[in-house]
């Protein structure tokens, strides 16, 4: 049975698409800092456009919490739009009501629309069923491109989908595919790179993955929670102590699961978190009470190194040190780049994101050789917590009937 309906599986001749996408992009004065979810959405327009149909894209924007809000309006993402998709771009100055209604029946085959921000409207974020209905009135189809906000049961995100003919765009289809092959069917052995903060904000992350992965290398702030509780001393260094009772939990777990657990045997520390702070790289168990760990040392790097050679899946989120920060970037910048050039030569699948991981990628001048680099936060860690995403579970078929409808 196909986990989820695509564009193969519906007919866009001519027909009218309601097209859920991401144009919640960053804004400096009304211009986009980065298009990249805006190229990302590129390929399910022209699917749609070359035979006819009209794309008519609805998106939130920022949070107006229900109310018309035109500092967080969508009409400056129209100019940015035609000019990646090379031809205009309509807009309405709503998403619902009978002036859009009129307003995208007019649109010539082969046109494009934005509607207006869905969150001007209370109901979006209720998932109100007279708001779908609203705006179900503008299309015959519903295509889902926004795996980003894929984790919330909004109206424009799972509301329509029940009561049009569903399915994901490209984009969309493309995160599953490559989230499916990392970690729900992947070809083994698996190992995740988990790095961040805190040890309490990726509890639920931890617990899956060491059911899923074969090898699980702990980096970042969090590592240090974990060697703090095997009896390190981690001197000033982010240490979540109250955590250690979880984290010793974890150790058990991953072992009980045939889970390799691979912790940080060298680090970099500094008395001070700043940019070129004299720092000295030491064994974990000779950090000073006035130290910090600030990035993992070179030894680890190695030894990360080593375990992925024998690997064909890496799945990763979070880097292993303060990479914001010269020269404290350096394990995440030498793993990475390992990582991509494994890639590269066909002997690794590579899906990363979430959080700080896109821009520790893109520091490293690795993340255009993963195999697949995420830019969805939320939604990408829901999934790899193991729970189910709403507006991916109103995806999946639904029998032969809204199939049928599809290609009617």
């Amino acid at each position: 049975m196909v986990a989820y309906l695509t564009l193969d599986d519906v007919d866009l001749t001519g027909k009218a698409v309601v097209v859920r996408v991401d144009l919640n992009v960053p804004m400096d004065n009304g211009r986009v800092t980065d298009d990249t979810r805006l190229k990302a959405i590129l390929p399910t327009i022209r699917d749609i456009t070359k035979v006819g149909g009209k794309a008519i894209l609805i998106s939130h924007f920022g949070r107006p919490k229900g109310k018309r809000d035109d500092s967080q309006s969508l009409a400056p993402l129209v100019q940015p739009m035609a000019d990646l998709l090379g031809h205009e771009v309509a807009f309405a100055p709503d998403c619902i009501g009978p002036a859009t209604e009129k307003t995208v029946a007019e649109l010539p085959a082969g046109g494009v629309i934005i509607l207006e921000n869905t969150r001007f409207h209370p109901g979006e974020e209720k998932n109100d069923a007279d708001f779908i209905a609203a705006m179900a009135r503008h299309g015959v189809l519903y295509v889902n491109d926004s795996f980003s906000t894929a984790h919330r049961a909004h109206a424009s995100t799972e509301g329509l989908a029940h009561v049009l003919p569903a399915c994901a765009g490209r984009a969309m289809q493309g995160e599953l595919d490559a989230l499916t092959h990392a970690l729900e069917e992947p070809e083994r052995p698996v190992l995740a790179v988990v790095g961040g903060a805190k040890v309490s904000t990726k509890l639920e992350l931890l617990g899956n993955l060491v059911h899923k992965v074969d090898i699980l290398v702990i980096a970042g702030g969090m590592a240090n929670t974990f060697l703090a509780a095997q009896g390190h001393t981690v001197g000033k260094s982010l240490c979540e102590r109250e955590m250690g009772e979880t984290a010793r939990n974890i150790l058990a777990e991953a072992e009980k699961a045939n889970c390799e657990i691979v912790l940080p045997v060298d680090a970099v520390v500094a008395r001070e978190f700043k940019a070129n702070a004299p720092h000295r790289t030491i064994d974990v168990d000779h950090v000073a009470e006035d130290e910090m760990i600030l990035d993992a040392g070179p030894r680890t790097v190695e030894l990360v190194k080593q375990k992925m050679q024998g690997v064909k899946t890496v799945v990763w989120n979070g880097p292993f040190g303060a990479f914001e920060l010269n020269p404290f970037d350096a394990a995440t910048v030498a793993v990475a780049q390992e990582a991509g050039a494994r890639t590269l030569a066909g002997k690794l699948l590579s899906v990363a994101g979430g959080g700080d991981t896109v821009a520790a990628l893109n520091h490293s001048k690795a993340a255009d050789h993963f195999s697949y680099v995420s830019t969805a936060g939320g939604a990408f860690l829901e999934w790899l917590e193991g729970k189910s995403l709403p507006g991916v579970e109103a995806l999946r078929p639904k029998g032969v009937s809204q199939q049928a409808a599809a290609s009617a």
